[in-house]
């Protein structure tokens, strides 16, 4: 008999800092007994969501049933730092450019804007959720304005518009004179990633999904030509299971030992009081990555998107078990603290109301898991770090290949490799992370 078992769930260190400035979301309604349907999707991320709704799209009577083990926007994807980023943006080079078809890539990261474009219109979520405001690559030494050199010459190349800023223009912005420069594209969309997660998940109960939470996946197995999928307190017996787990795709035994395990940490502030918000200055809402990927990402919001707060987002450990540890948390919030504080003095020693880890998922190859991976199962995962446009197209990929569609998503995802096989453990975890930390502080300017 086929089965896979799931050989652990996720495990998430601090509270879903967007959801929790939101308030709470609709009650749960957890899975109690047994039914049938047509197609079952593990995962309400970015993918999962997205899967639904491209299944939705082609069959308007399909019997959807999707499943988290525990809150949409609680998980992984509420716990980014909201870039739905359209340009090159590898996080494993030195300045985010690609090494393979930037223009391909670009093209399908917009179809993956304009899909959540479309849905914020359908389903009614508010536009400050899906702000198209761009983002600032920012520099604060001049390795960092290298590296933005160099982007700025690919993007010259690729014909994509983008303007360089001044440190006088980076403090207008920001209230911040830490940058000596950045580098503007507007192509970014800026998401309040809970409130977009939750929009879409009610729009698809609106459209007749199935979504129950505080229900995870225990496992499948193969019965005549149906899969039987277990949860905690109930069957689901389907045809048709869609993976949308990103690196817990390895807990059920698919890509093991082939998965880079990931967690980036990030601190936000209380609510900034109006004598705050004056001794800043800068705009109510913007974005910086930083120009060295393993830099600080820093976001101001507003109170269309929950409050006017600051979010920092800096550090990176790998944690084969798939669980970061309170050690890594508290190291971390060290850490952003020290560059919360050098970045915007006038609010120096503020203390953080929420701290949170959040889990990534690459390969080595930088390729993603999108396609049939056994009779009637199909992945949508391994995101790479960019859960939010990525994510968006596993999900589109993996529900066209369920349905057994193509286009040009399915046609991209098809095509590339097996992710690359790790080293023993004990040495990648090891070397990983002093490979890490040394990153780390090589950009700990930026």
């Amino acid at each position: 008999m086929t089965a896979y078992r799931a050989r652990r769930l996720p495990v998430h260190r601090g509270p879903a800092a967007w959801a929790e400035i939101l308030g709470p979301g609709p009650a749960p309604e957890p899975l109690e007994a047994d039914r049938i349907a047509d197609v079952v999707i593990v995962g309400a991320g970015f993918a999962g969501l997205s899967a639904a709704r491209r299944l939705m799209q082609i069959d308007p009577a399909l019997d959807v049933v999707l499943l988290d083990a525990g809150r949409v926007a609680e998980g992984a994807a509420g716990r980014n730092s909201g870039f739905m980023i359209d340009i090159p943006h590898e996080l494993t080079s030195e300045d985010y450019t690609g090494s393979g078809d930037d223009r391909a890539m670009i093209a399908l990261n917009r179809k993956a804007q304009d899909f959540g474009a479309e849905a914020v219109e359908e389903y009614g979520i508010p536009p400050a959720y899906f702000d198209r405001a761009g983002k600032i690559n920012g520099a604060a030494s001049a390795a960092g304005e290298a590296h933005n050199d160099s982007l700025a010459r690919h993007l010259t190349v690729l014909g994509e518009p983008f303007e360089l800023l001044d440190a006088a223009a980076m403090a207008e912005i920001t209230g911040s004179p830490y940058y000596r420069s950045g580098l503007f594209t507007p192509g970014t969309v800026m998401l309040q990633p809970a409130g977009y997660v939750r929009g879409l998940a009610a729009g698809l109960r609106g459209q007749g999904v199935a979504v129950h939470e505080n229900t995870p996946a225990l496992g499948f197995k193969k019965a005549g030509g149906s899969w039987v999928l277990d949860t905690p307190k109930a069957r689901i017996t389907t045809p048709r299971i869609i993976l949308t787990t990103n690196g817990h795709l390895e807990s059920f035994g698919f890509a093991r030992d082939r998965l880079v395990q990931l967690f980036l940490y990030a601190v936000m502030t209380p609510e900034l009081t109006e004598n705050k918000i004056a001794a800043l200055g800068g705009q109510p809402r913007w974005g910086i990555t930083p120009s060295d990927p393993m830099g600080t990402t820093v976001r101001r919001i507003d109170t269309a998107q929950g409050g006017n707060r600051i979010v920092t987002r800096t550090c990176a450990t790998l944690r084969p078990g798939m669980s970061a540890t309170t050690g890594d948390l508290a190291r971390a919030a060290r850490v952003m603290q020290r560059k919360f504080d050098a970045r915007f003095p006038a609010l120096a020693g503020m203390k953080m109301e929420y701290t949170w880890a959040g889990h990534l998922c690459l390969s080595l190859n930088g390729v993603s898991v999108a396609r049939e991976i056994a009779e009637g199962v199909t992945s949508g995962c391994v995101q790479n770090g960019l859960g939010t446009a990525r994510g968006t197209l596993t999900g589109i990929a993996a529900a066209e290949a369920c349905l057994g569609q193509s286009s040009d998503i399915t046609a991209f995802f098809a095509v590339q490799e097996e992710p690359k096989k790790l080293p023993p453990k004990p040495l990648r975890q090891i070397g990983a992370n002093a490979l890490l930390r040394w990153k780390e502080w090589r950009a700990r300017a930026e």
